[in-house]
């Protein structure tokens, strides 16, 4: 990073630690950011931006046009929600509401693009055009940017490409990842409810339609799908992630319901087909084998984040110009977790950029985890370098 850059940014990084700590301590679920949009607006006034508030629902845009007239624009979006969870972490500034953390760096995001905000409020010779700096409410329910897009997000704020920013516990701060296609996978979850006639596990098990065994065999035949029915070079992820059936109270009956729910990744549409095809028809064939009935809901929660390539490579060229091209890897190995950004770059040309945390802490969406101070120069200036680099004169 260029030193008049780095000295600008160190003259801010107090004020941004402030409001760092004010919303880690204060986080809140998806759709209800409340007090965290309020925060938001008012900072985004102050530093003299036009605000909307209220894009799908918590949803807070703020437009900064340039000194010189300009025709091209540019999004910036960062989330704002926190997680269901309770905070493990010794921090002075730890949350203060029962069950709700910002364990994946939420509230760090919504920092960093603030940071960005300012900096070019007081710098609008920097780039000619217009940048709109969204901050979306319910990514962690896959929801927040859909109910911006479905309230005329691009209509309202037109851009000519869209950015995202996520940090990531797997890479050094002062590092960036990103690839151009299908970076992070779809996320659908899954619920099998196999019905027996339940029975007495001691007196008289073969005259009852055993529901366990059943079980069973569909978690360990729910593995081939990947590994029998998925090419090698595509991939996929199937996890069962709860089981619920019997009572511990009564160990001598033989339960007549078992739930088992988890949940499936994918990359590539005709991947998730098969994988939601196969495991109706493993459970259909189980069921009849065994004697019982079955009930699968499916429901598919997202869908894979694929970077546009030209929004890629300007993507790249914005952070090399802040850390060097050693420090950017342009092919980093796709990720399974789900992000509703997807939904953005179905509708306007864009990237998603992953950013260093380093490996201090907990991992993501973990009790333990920490946003990481240190990273917050590179994300402001990362924007920075993006803004202007998109927006010359």
């Amino acid at each position: 990073m260029d030193s008049q850059l780095s000295s600008e940014l160190n003259a801010i990084q107090d004020e941004l630690i402030e409001i760092l700590h004010d919303i880690h301590s204060h986080p809140e679920l998806s759709l209800k950011e409340e007090r965290t949009s309020k925060l938001v607006a008012k900072k985004l006034k102050e530093y003299g931006l036009t605000v909307t508030e209220g894009v799908g629902h918590y949803g807070v845009v703020g437009t900064l046009k340039s000194n010189q007239s300009g025709n091209h624009s540019i999004g910036l979006r960062a989330d704002m929600d926190a997680l269901h969870l309770t905070e493990q972490t010794d921090l002075s500034y730890s949350s203060k509401t029962p069950e709700a953390m910002h364990a994946c760096g939420h509230d760090g995001h919504t920092v960093m693009l603030l940071g960005a905000a300012k900096y070019l409020a007081e710098h609008r010779d920097s780039f000619c055009g217009t940048a709109h700096f969204i901050f979306q409410p319910a990514e962690e329910n896959l929801q927040g940017a859909c109910n911006m897009i479905k309230d005329k997000l691009f209509e309202r704020f037109p851009v000519d490409a869209i950015y995202g920013l996520h940090n990531t516990t797997n890479m050094e701060v002062g590092k960036f990842g990103i690839r151009s296609g299908p970076m992070m996978a779809a996320s659908d979850r899954w619920v099998v409810t196999f019905s027996g006639t339940g029975g007495h596990g001691g007196l008289q098990p073969h005259l009852a339609t055993d529901v366990t065994v059943l079980q069973a065999q569909f978690i360990m035949a729910l593995q081939t799908i990947v590994s029998r029915n998925i090419a090698s070079t595509d991939s996929a992820v199937v996890s069962v992630g709860a089981i619920e059936g019997g009572s511990f109270d009564a160990l001598a009956v033989m339960p007549s319901k078992l739930r088992i729910g988890g949940t499936t990744r994918s990359f590539i549409k005709s991947v998730r087909d098969t994988v939601e095809r196969r495991m109706k028809e493993i459970t259909d064939g189980l069921a009849q084998t065994f004697g019982c009935t079955v009930e699968v809901e499916y429901c598919r929660s997202g869908i894979p984040l694929v970077n546009h390539v030209k929004e890629t490579m300007r993507a790249m060229n914005a952070a090399e110009s802040l850390v060097g091209k050693e420090s950017v890897d342009g092919n980093m190995i796709p990720i399974t977790a789900a992000e509703d950004f997807a939904y953005m770059l179905e509708e306007k040309p864009g990237a998603y950029m992953m950013i260093g945390n380093g490996n201090k802490s907990g991992p993501i969406h973990s009790p333990t985890y920490v946003f990481n101070k240190e990273n917050i120069p590179f994300g402001v200036g990362y924007w920075i370098k993006l803004v202007q680099q998109e927006l010359q004169n």
